[in-house]
């Protein structure tokens, strides 16, 4: 345990200036109403009203139940009932620790840290995630992105890590930091993949500020279609970062393109029901009818394209329309997906395939923007966190017929190759430590 404590200590050094922890509401969107968890990695210790103990070194095999009854949470464990409690805290007692969390008819997640549950206002299971800043980043990154490049990851580390510091107080209301859902950023697993966790930690100690030294905002999206957009044409302000840039990039990517075909009458009526448009009259028809961008626009007939995106769900505001006088129907065909605003994740792929550089493609996007680097992080230890990844990484490569058990988790990994160096490095074969002192049940 020695060794354990003294690998906890430089991980928060480590993470300098961001080693606080923060709060995430899980399942956010979801009404729970009975869970369980179970233990991959590690052991917990279960708290009733963050202070007394109801059950010790939780780990592989345990099992806990949790139901909402009168406004409190009802535990049982193992078949046991344990009674109901204003809330509960499931305390890891190491960093290498993993939750298993399987809500009734939804899919089961993963996380590290601590997990935290109440009862809500609506009578439900109120699941909020304890973790270390930079563990929700990579988990943030591995929902958001797609690819198999580090850069990749990078990327889209220093853009999360930047938005979240900025809008560290977005839920504090409530009780915790950030939801797991896009109103915030997609938090829907922990990062189970190295190579994400790798693009993570190169890039630790990375934001984006502007001219004056601030935290800018850094909304991202999907795919562009070819074109960013303005801040002001999607929200109400302008913002000198957020401007609308050419991004052959995004093309020929998964999202770059969309159709969506509707009759004539339907789109005609839209205009005439919901917004009092005249569309009898020959050149409003005529302008709703063959309306192209080219490049982007803001309005149709001085219709927020926002609003008609939101009204006919679609994927993004950048389409044309064409229309068929045969059949009498309107078929939309669209570029990108998302609100446009900012830095293309699927653009950015493209960029990385191609050889660009992560600063590059972030000084693309967001325009006259510059990464700052927090000088207090400690190189030396990040470089060595980057080197113990790559190598699970390149083991990983060398054995992918070899069937993987929970204890091959790279988190587990890392932290058995953490632990063989620091007694190497300790070690002396003169003193009076025992056996024990250097032993860990992985």
């Amino acid at each position: 345990m020695k060794r354990l404590l003294l690998i906890i200590c430089l991980i928060s050094i480590a993470f300098g200036a961001h080693a606080y922890r923060v709060k995430v509401r899980l399942f956010s969107n979801n009404s729970i109403d009975q869970i369980n968890i179970s233990f991959d990695l590690g052991t917990y210790n279960l708290y009733s009203n963050d202070t007394s103990i109801i059950e010790a070194e939780m780990g592989a095999g345990r099992s806990v139940e949790l139901t909402p009854t009168d406004g409190k949470v009802h535990v049982t464990i193992d078949g046991y009932d344990y009674g109901t409690h204003s809330n509960i805290s499931f305390i890891a007692n190491d960093t290498a620790c993993i939750l298993c969390l399987n809500p009734r008819k939804l899919k089961h997640r993963t996380y590290e840290g601590n997990l935290l549950v109440s009862v809500n206002r609506n009578g439900k299971l109120l699941l909020i995630n304890d973790v270390e800043f930079e563990t929700y980043i990579a988990g943030v990154v591995q929902s958001e992105i797609y690819g198999d490049k580090s850069d990749i990851f990078r990327v889209q580390a220093i853009i999360s890590r930047t938005w979240a510091l900025k809008n560290i107080r977005k839920h504090a209301s409530e009780g915790y930091n950030f939801c797991d859902q896009v109103h915030c950023q997609a938090y829907l697993n922990r990062c189970v993949r190295p190579d994400i966790m790798l693009g993570t930690m190169q890039s630790s100690g990375m934001t984006i500020v502007d001219e004056n030294g601030q935290l800018i905002e850094t909304p991202f999206h999907a795919n562009s279609g070819g074109e960013t957009a303005n801040s002001e044409d999607v929200w109400r302000s302008a913002v000198p970062y957020l401007r609308s840039v050419p991004d052959t990039f995004s093309y020929h990517m998964k999202q770059s393109e969309w159709v969506k075909v509707l009759t004539e009458d339907k789109w005609l009526n839209y205009f005439s029901s919901k917004h009092k448009i005249d569309t009898k009259n020959d050149s409003i028809r005529n302008e709703l009818l063959s309306f192209s961008q080219s490049t982007r626009k803001k309005r149709i007939c001085g219709i927020p394209l926002t609003r008609i995106r939101t009204d006919f769900q679609l994927r993004s505001t950048f389409f044309s329309v064409l229309y068929d006088s045969a059949s009498h129907r309107i078929t939309l065909s669209g570029h990108g997906f998302g609100h446009g605003v900012g830095l293309s994740q699927e653009g950015t792929i493209r960029m990385v395939n191609l050889g660009i550089s992560y600063d590059s493609i972030i000084r693309h996007y967001y325009s006259g923007a510059l990464i700052h680097y927090d000088e207090n992080h400690p190189k030396n230890y990040v470089e060595n966190y980057v080197k113990q990844i790559s190598r699970i990484i390149e083991e990983d490569k060398s054995s992918t017929t070899r069937i993987k058990s929970k204890q091959d988790d790279w988190l587990g990994r890392l932290f058995r190759i953490r632990d063989r160096e620091e007694r190497e490095e300790v070690y002396d074969p003169k003193s009076d430590e025992l056996d024990s002192d250097w032993q860990y049940d992985w």
